[in-house]
């Protein structure tokens, strides 16, 4: 699956979430996206929507403060384009369709939140799209994620559209408990969704986001602040800072070159250790000519390049052609 230009199968996508972490302020916006491309990240992450489609008026509280969160169009539009001039895919998560049209022209993929992997008239919207899609997977049961993939699946096939489609594997708790990240459920969704899988971690620290590499996920996403302290905003205290997160990017990679690529082989630096640390069948005592070979007659020592381990059969019961030595490696023309 590629987003832009990036091959999640050849590299992990680390997408920096910036959220909501700019309060609304457009410039601290921009100071996010520049702070996330000099840690690291592959890719930043916003949350767009339209307060009024999004929650309701009743919750006041809520309201008023998403309302002031809101970004304006030309705002999303210039932190895209400062997104790309700064090498960084640009995603968000549209929480309305009205915000999903915004969005299109603007995003290099999709991500549709935990909370709406269930909002059926929304992921037929992006559906409709040719835009990659990222679904976190939390606040669902396997059959529930399974059912909204597949609609995703059936909207874009019917349309023509390509399947690129990756499920992240998410706990909506914040911050999630470590005993409740179940990280091994990125190999289970893997197998049962057969589409590319990632981790949306919402757990204190990035140990979690950098084992999520270990089992698998091809994208991880982190939130991401200027200060983890910078306001009673909850999200803040769950993100990683720019130090934390230039440290959960090395980490990442360095998993990615301890994990290699899914193949048994030798590799180029045991290469030399072969012949040294195998070991090759030799006389396990003074032998004369005439004498028949009993395993008995055997040992196996190192280095290799003789008659390998397994081969005790070619000499097992053959009577030898000359004397030998304790120690001498033996070979099948050393009998008959």
């Amino acid at each position: 699956m590629r987003i832009g230009d990036f091959d999640i199968a050849a590299r992990v996508l680390v997408i920096a979430e910036i959220g909501n972490n700019h309060e609304g302020d457009a410039g601290v916006a921009r100071e996010l996206v520049e702070s996330a491309a000099t840690a690291g990240a592959d890719a930043v992450k916003l949350q767009t929507f339209r307060t009024e489609h999004y929650v309701s008026a009743a919750d006041a509280a809520r309201y008023e403060r998403l309302k002031r969160f809101e970004l304006a169009d030309a705002t999303l539009a210039d932190l895209a384009a400062l997104s790309r001039e700064r090498g960084l895919l640009f995603l968000s998560t549209p929480f309305d369709l009205e915000s999903a049209h915004v969005l299109e022209p603007l995003v290099d993929a999709y991500k549709v939140a935990s909370g709406d992997n269930t909002f059926f008239p929304l992921l037929d919207r992006l559906a409709a799209t040719a835009k990659p899609l990222l679904i976190s997977a939390g606040l669902a049961s396997l059959d529930e994620i399974e059912r909204s993939v597949q609609f995703v699946r059936d909207r874009r096939n019917g349309r023509g559209a390509a399947d690129d489609l990756a499920v992240l594997h998410c706990v909506s708790s914040y911050p999630t408990p470590p005993g409740e990240a179940a990280l091994r459920a990125i190999e289970v969704l893997r197998e049962r969704l057969g589409c590319p899988v990632g981790y949306s971690d919402h757990t204190l620290g990035i140990d979690a986001a950098v084992l999520s590499v270990a089992l698998g996920a091809r994208i991880v996403e982190k939130h991401f602040t200027l200060d983890t302290a910078y306001s009673d905003f909850r999200d803040h205290r769950l993100s990683a800072d720019p130090d934390e997160f230039r440290t959960l990017i090395r980490r990442i990679r360095e998993a990615e070159e301890l994990l290699g690529a899914p193949i048994k082989e030798v590799q180029p630096s045991e290469q030399d250790a072969v012949v040294a640390l195998r070991r090759s069948i030799v006389a396990a005592a003074d032998l004369a000519a005439g004498h028949r070979l009993a395993l008995s007659d055997l040992t196996w020592v190192r280095p290799g390049g003789g008659l390998a381990p397994g081969d005790e059969h070619r000499l097992v019961g053959r009577t030898l052609r000359r004397d030998v030595r304790f120690g001498d490696r033996l070979s099948p023309t050393d009998v008959t």
